[in-house]
């Protein structure tokens, strides 16, 4: 039994943030179709903001009205907008009208908003209900949030999304001159799949996880669900999280002790830490989420595309494969220090530091060119992830065993983080343009091709040579920028 309690709420927690990771690894095919072109990852990025409105609105109910908001109605209601959205999403997204003058994806930017509401509404309902369960399912509930991210990107990279190869190709350049002129262009393969199947893929990870949340609604309250049957699983945990010199050694006394007490302390870890102690745990949910889902995502491609394709792949993919596993090494390896989270999270920070270094120094960053600054790279954004992901499954095991409020307000602030990080990158990315990408143009300059971005210049019989897979092989080694 207690292993579908573990099944269900990692299934729960895959609905948590599947739909938004989803329309976010399914970009790059998206952006080819749509009106809005290269600018449409900062329209979605305006309109996730614009879906806390949701997360906002429940807060300030339970703050206002304390006990009045119906979490499962909620929770109801926005898994079930969140399989009619996705649904939609398959049948409208790429239909456009006229707006100002201009086409514009007004369909795909309204299911959007609802799909964002869905899964911001999800950091402020999804923990306090799981408050009805012992604090060992909570870390389970952290991997399905992990998979979230990690599912949608195995099916974009088995889609084929983003794949695009370099054709060398050659046209008269005038009647005057009668000379051929050469120019590289890029050339999308198809996908495997089309993107309609792959928002009906969304959609059936929605229902998934809506019929997980129905079954553990339907769990018979006798088993291990009530708010009293946490004592023991408190007392285990605390014994061997936090010091506690006074605690009995003998397995008998320990269970007698936390049965004789269980009427009198609902929970034990209530009243562990003082309000400072509070303000830093809050701190470390608002700086993590600050840095995980807003400052760093925001610049990594210009972090590890100056390393070469390899390089951006492995990054992304081994980075959302560092949140499940790091929630599944909490499940098994728990530490409560405040210390330990506070320095895990300083060294996490150190790597995110790196990798925002390297972004800014792009298109040249360190060991550009190397075999060093790959792996260099690639270590540095999983180490970033995992240490940070950890941290997170533990504040929240924290909060979790507090009270019920602390989880609603570890929701909020992570709401807050999240929002402040995104507004925080997006004026320096797409305003000042602090951020510069590799990009590659061409141009004919007497006689030879100018391939801006890396300003290297190449005659036309150098051209043609590096028309040859092989010699493009080489050159995207050498100059990987050029995206050849």
């Amino acid at each position: 039994m207690a292993l579908l309690v573990h099944m269900l709420a990692c299934a729960f927690g895959l609905g948590s943030w599947v739909a938004v990771n989803g329309l976010w690894v399914e970009l790059p095919l998206i952006v080819n179709t749509l009106p809005e072109g290269w600018e449409l990852p900062s329209y979605l990025t305006v309109i996730i903001q614009l879906a806390n409105l949701g997360p906002l609105l429940v807060t300030l109910m339970h703050k206002l009205c304390p006990g009045r908001l119906k979490e499962q109605v909620v929770i109801y209601s926005i898994l079930s907008i969140g399989v009619l959205s996705c649904i939609l999403l398959a049948f409208f997204w790429d239909r456009t009208t006229i707006v100002a003058g201009a086409l514009h994806s007004t369909a795909f930017f309204i299911i959007t908003f609802f799909l964002s509401l869905v899964d911001c509404t999800s950091s402020v309902t999804f923990l306090p209900f799981m408050m009805q369960l012992p604090a060992k399912y909570i870390t389970t509930y952290y991997i399905g949030e992990g998979l979230s991210g990690f599912i949608p990107g195995v099916a974009a990279l088995a889609q084929g999304v983003g794949i695009a190869k370099c054709v060398n190709s050659s046209q008269t350049g005038g009647n005057h001159t009668g000379e051929n002129v050469w120019s590289l262009h890029t050339e999308y393969l198809p996908p495997n799949f089309s993107t309609e199947v792959f928002f009906f893929f969304l959609a059936a990870m929605m229902c998934l996880s809506l019929a997980a949340f129905v079954a553990l609604n339907r769990l018979p309250r006798t088993f291990e669900l009530s708010t009293e049957n946490l004592v023991p699983d408190a007392v285990a945990s605390v014994s061997s999280g936090l010091d506690n010199p006074g605690a009995e050694t003998d397995g008998e006394a320990v269970k007698c002790q936390g049965e004789g007490e269980a009427q009198s302390r609902p929970l034990l870890s209530a009243s562990k830490h003082s309000v400072y102690q509070l303000m830093f745990i809050y701190f470390l949910v608002v700086w993590v989420n600050t840095a995980t889902n807003g400052l760093l995502p925001s610049v990594q491609t210009y972090s590890c595309m100056p390393y070469g394709n390899l390089a951006y792949h492995l990054s992304a993919a081994l980075a959302s494969v560092a949140n499940p596993v790091a929630c599944t090494i909490a499940m098994f390896f728990q530490n409560r220090s405040l210390v330990f989270l506070g320095v895990l999270t300083v060294l996490g920070t150190g790597f995110g530091s790196y990798n925002m270094a390297m972004a800014a120094m792009s298109p040249c960053p360190l060991f550009h060119g190397t075999v060093a600054g790959q792996v260099i790279i690639v270590l540095s954004w999983l180490s970033f992830t995992g240490t940070l992901s950890y941290v997170k499954v533990m504040v929240g095991v924290i909060l979790r065993d507090r009270s019920h409020s602390a989880l609603v307000w570890c929701g909020a602030a992570t709401q807050i983080g999240s929002l402040v990080g995104s507004v925080t990158m997006f004026p320096l990315v797409n305003v000042y343009r602090l951020f510069k990408c590799c990009c590659t143009s061409f141009e004919e300059d007497g006689g030879r091709l100018v391939i801006h971005g890396n300003r290297r210049v190449v005659s036309h019989q150098q051209l043609f040579l590096l028309s040859a897979p092989s010699a493009l092989q080489k050159e995207s080694e050498r100059f990987p920028g050029l995206g050849l």
